[in-house]
């Protein structure tokens, strides 16, 4: 039976590097997948996936108004896939995480969906959150706070390098304006109280 995953992490762990080289071994086997990359995010080229390593693909973007089941399927009509994949899918609607349950449910085609958990203020993204309720599988890849613990907040920084706390869910940036770091740090990083604090 085909399943939705869900590989989710913290700023700069090596989602999209995970995702093109996933990609890779299809490909080097000969299985046809189709790749979707967050149109919002234009940092890069349009219709590509990269990696901060280098490592590029051409991808499909897709917005909020992107039916993904109808586009997977007209693909899937010509050349029968052997996966789905989707960078940032923290920007996917719910009603587009459904959509792609559905093609593993009802077309058989796996999908594998590479994203953030959460926002720069500790909150699930709408799609994170649909993906975490309804995903078959669960995979968190590692990345790590400069103190060696485990990253799993995602601070964002203004011009200046101090910690935001207010502000859009979205907004696009890299390694300039975003930092990976442990609950512990990103708390301090942000002045708000811990929570063993706050009960003392």
């Amino acid at each position: 039976m085909a399943k939705l995953y869900f590989y989710y992490a913290s700023m700069n762990a090596g989602k999209s590097t995970n995702l093109l080289q996933a990609a890779f071994n299809y490909a080097e086997r000969g299985m046809a997948t189709m790749l979707f990359a967050a149109a919002i995010d234009d940092r890069f080229m349009a219709g590509t996936i990269t990696s901060r390593i280098g490592l590029t693909a051409p991808a499909t973007p897709f917005d909020a108004q992107t039916d993904l089941a109808a586009c997977v399927r007209e693909r899937h009509a010509q050349d029968p896939l052997a996966c789905v994949m989707v960078d940032e899918a923290q920007f996917l609607t719910p009603a587009q995480v459904d959509q792609l349950a559905r093609l593993c449910d009802t077309d058989g085609i796996p999908v594998l969906a590479y994203g953030l958990r959460t926002d720069f203020r500790g909150d699930l993204f709408p799609g994170s959150a649909r993906l975490l309720a309804i995903a078959d599988s669960l995979v968190e890849i590692k990345s790590v706070c400069t103190c060696g613990r485990k990253a799993t907040m995602n601070l964002r920084l203004d011009a200046d390098g101090r910690a935001i706390a207010e502000g859009q869910q979205t907004e696009i940036g890299g390694n300039d304006r975003y930092v990976a770091l442990c609950r512990r740090h990103f708390t301090e990083a942000l002045g708000r109280q811990p929570a063993t604090q706050a009960l003392g």
